[in-house]
C-alpha cells in the first residue's frame, strides 16, 4: 500500500454530498428511503436526505474493516438490521463512504434484493478493485482515504477507531 493518502476535509465532504445528490436527482431516481451503511455512510445518508428531501432514513450496520487495510474475511451485518417488510416495494438508495472491495455494498444490495422496488448505490469514493460498481460515485482513487471523521483517534481512551 502506498504511503500517500487521499484526504477528504469536512468542506470537501459537504461539496461532494451535494454534488452526489444533484447527480441522483438528475438521473431521475427518486428514492423513498436512504439506507446508510454505518458507520461511514451515516453522514452521507443524512446529507443526501436533506438535499433530496427524503425523510425516510434507515441504518444498517456492517463490520468489515478492523484497521488500516485490515479487514475480516467477509463483511457481517450486526443487529439490529432493518426489517425487510419495512423495505418492501420501496426505491432505496444505499449510501456508504467508500466502495473499496465493494463487498459491504454488495452484501447490503443483496439484503435488499427481491424486497425493494429498486436499489441503487452511492458512495463518496470508488476504488478500481470494487466488486460492485456504485450507481453514483463522487471520486475515484486507489489510495487509502483519510475521512475527516476517522482520521483522529477517539477521545475515549482505549476505544477503537476502526
Amino acid at each position: 500500500m502506498s504511503s500517500e493518502r487521499e484526504v477528504l476535509t469536512y468542506e470537501m465532504f459537504g461539496a461532494a454530498s451535494r454534488e452526489l445528490a444533484q447527480e441522483v436527482a438528475d438521473s431521475g431516481f427518486v428514492p423513498d428511503m436512504i439506507l446508510s451503511i454505518a458507520r461511514g455512510g451515516l453522514a452521507l445518508g443524512m446529507g443526501l436526505g436533506y438535499a433530496l428531501g427524503v425523510k425516510n432514513l434507515s441504518v444498517i450496520n456492517v463490520e468489515f474493516y478492523t484497521g488500516v487495510d485490515q479487514r475480516l474475511d467477509v463483511p457481517i451485518m450486526l443487529p439490529p438490521t432493518p426489517a425487510r417488510v419495512d423495505l418492501s416495494g420501496l426505491k432505496v438508495l444505499i449510501a456508504d463512504d467508500v466502495a473499496d472491495t465493494g463487498r459491504t455494498l454488495e452484501l447490503v444490495h443483496e439484503f435488499c434484493e427481491g424486497h425493494v422496488a429498486e436499489a441503487r448505490t452511492v458512495v463518496i469514493y470508488e476504488k478500481p478493485q470494487s466488486v460492485i460498481k456504485p450507481d453514483y460515485a463522487g471520486r475515484r482513487t486507489e489510495q487509502w482515504i483519510d475521512f475527516p471523521w476517522s482520521v483522529l483517534p477517539p477521545v475515549v481512551p482505549g476505544a477503537l477507531a476502526h
